[in-house]
């Protein structure tokens, strides 16, 4: 597949998670119970607030000297679409058997949606990037991935965002899912040639 269908399908792919965790009403990721809150707070759509937010995250990129990618600028403006057109079509769930599955369903496709979209090579998510790009300034990866979900949290959650045991679970299966998904799928631009031909 190549790395722009990789790109392609992986960010629609992460909208419509997004989506499905919003819908099942059981707790979102962190960056997504900022985006909740601040959606509450202005009476924005959802979707505008994940690429108004994404906007945000890439201006913090320029004192990090980060450069974005063509993955990077098409995050920004195809994920929250898409996750307002999933979740206009996506019905009301009532059952809790059915809300834990479309929760379980979202966690999955994010994972496998990240490794079609940061494996295609074409630029990291605004919020990777500057977890990566704070990495480069000396702070280890953990520290600054738990500094920043942290944060994102803890001022979605005052501003009214949904934390619950769905954000429990994306925090502790995200990270496995997610190495699984990359080492499958990351794009690797050169073919392997082939074996000379033996004398």
């Amino acid at each position: 597949m190549a790395a722009a269908l990789r790109l392609s399908s992986g960010l629609v792919l992460f909208g419509v998670s997004i989506a499905l965790m919003v819908a099942a009403e059981l707790g979102v990721p962190s960056w997504d119970v900022l985006h909740q809150g601040v959606a509450q707070a202005t009476g924005l759509p959802f979707g505008w607030v994940v690429n108004g937010v994404g906007v945000l995250v890439l201006l913090a990129w320029i004192p990090l000297k980060v450069r974005p990618g063509v993955g990077t600028l098409a995050n920004v403006l195809v994920v929250g679409l898409v996750a307002d057109a999933a979740l206009a079509a996506l019905p009301d769930l009532h059952d809790p058997w059915v809300r834990g599955g479309v929760l379980a369903a979202g966690i999955l496709l994010n994972a496998l949606a990240t490794g079609l979209y940061v494996g295609a090579g074409l630029g990291p998510g605004p919020r990777d990037g500057l977890m990566t790009g704070l990495a480069a300034r000396g702070i280890s990866i953990r520290r600054a991935r738990t500094a920043i979900e942290a944060s994102v949290l803890a001022v979605g959650w005052l501003l009214g965002g949904t934390v619950g045991p769905g954000t429990v679970l994306f925090a502790a299966a995200i990270g496995p899912l997610t190495q699984l998904a990359l080492r499958r799928l990351t794009f690797t631009a050169t073919a392997r040639a082939p074996r000379a031909a033996t004398s």
